[in-house]
């Protein structure tokens, strides 16, 4: 029989040590599959939700900063539209998404004017989200076709009123800034007649337009700058505080006769609440350093957009508070909840 003394090879000391360096052998591989996880996100693709269909000026947005974040990181990051109840498709899609940093939303203004706007809505919009980066904005924008002989917002507003049966507009999604500004003007000018024809996205509403569907677009600058820089469209008035570096020629609505008609397509990136903080951060880290490269900002400018890189509190900032404005502009509009 074999005598096991304490200077035996099989010490208890010995016993102990080897079965720490089993439980280590173990335990490492998972360990490290968890640091993995984290050091390599995204390791597959990421989706960033736009709320509207193509051509849009949300979607235009997206699609450069999904092809600026690709290149830039080497990683895959998509657009996926989801269209329809102004906006409210998408926002519920990306609210509804497993909140792990691989589907995001790009939300526009719709995210906080909906609260306003909508007698229920499928997110709660200062709860189901977190904010990642704002992006930049476009200047929203009346227009129409080169041929009608309409050169000012004064005379398209008096063709309307004199002949209600033979003019309309169309805006985008319910719950859009160019929608809500469609709205605030037949308020103030008395236009109840003027007809209303809502689509799914900016893209859609300009092509209504450019068919003779519409006599004019409520619209935001992005989708509208080529076909008025070729002479396709007119523009009547922009809805910003200044006139656009491009289009010198176009008034604001200030400048035409309209004060307090400041409306834009804001931008901002968001994630699925209780999304990793740490993936939350990697994507604010890498879309600011983006957004500042002066190659990214002239593809803004050139599709009408401006820059606007400001980080997750500044986003959250500017939507929260956005969420009490809009209320506002809705009720003082007279604007009927949906």
């Amino acid at each position: 029989m074999t005598k096991f003394t304490a200077r035996s090879p099989l010490s208890r000391r010995r016993i102990l040590k080897g079965a720490g360096a089993l439980a280590a052998g173990i335990a490492a591989p998972a360990l490290l599959r968890v640091r993995s996880a984290y050091a390599d996100y995204p390791d597959r693709p990421v989706k960033i939700v736009v709320a509207n269909t193509p051509g849009g000026p949300s979607d235009i947005v997206g699609r450069i900063v999904a092809a600026a974040l690709q290149q830039s990181t080497g990683k895959t990051f998509i657009v996926e539209n989801h269209g329809g109840a102004g906006g409210n498709i998408g926002m519920e899609y990306a609210a509804r998404s497993e909140p792990d940093g691989y589907t995001i939303l790009l939300a526009t203004n719709a995210y906080s004017i909906n609260y306003g706007l909508y007698n229920t809505i499928p997110y709660d919009p200062h709860k189901d989200f977190v904010a990642v980066s704002e992006l930049g904005g476009s200047p929203d924008i009346f227009v129409v076709k080169a041929d009608l002989p309409a050169k000012t917002m004064k005379d398209f507003v008096a063709l309307a009123r004199a002949n209600p049966e033979k003019f309309n507009c169309s805006t985008s999604p319910i719950g859009t800034t160019p929608q809500l500004e469609l709205e605030v003007l037949k308020s103030r000018e008395n236009l109840p007649r003027l007809e209303s024809v809502v689509f799914k996205g900016g893209g859609d509403a300009i092509e209504a337009l450019l068919s003779g569907t519409v006599q004019m677009c409520s619209g935001s600058l992005a989708p509208s700058e080529p076909h008025i820089k070729s002479g396709a469209l007119r523009a009547l008035a922009l809805c910003a505080e200044e006139r656009w570096p491009d289009l010198p020629d176009v008034p604001t609505m200030e400048q035409a006769g309209y004060k307090d008609f400041v409306f834009a397509v804001d931008a901002v990136l968001m994630a699925p609440a209780k999304t990793p903080p740490a993936n939350v951060k990697w994507l604010e880290r890498e879309t600011l350093k983006v957004l500042i490269k002066p190659e990214i900002k002239d593809k803004f400018f050139q599709a009408g957009f401006f820059v606007r890189a400001k980080g997750a509190d500044a986003a959250w900032a500017r939507v929260t508070k956005e969420i009490d404005l809009f209320k506002q502009i809705i009720d003082q509009a007279g604007i009927t909840k949906l």
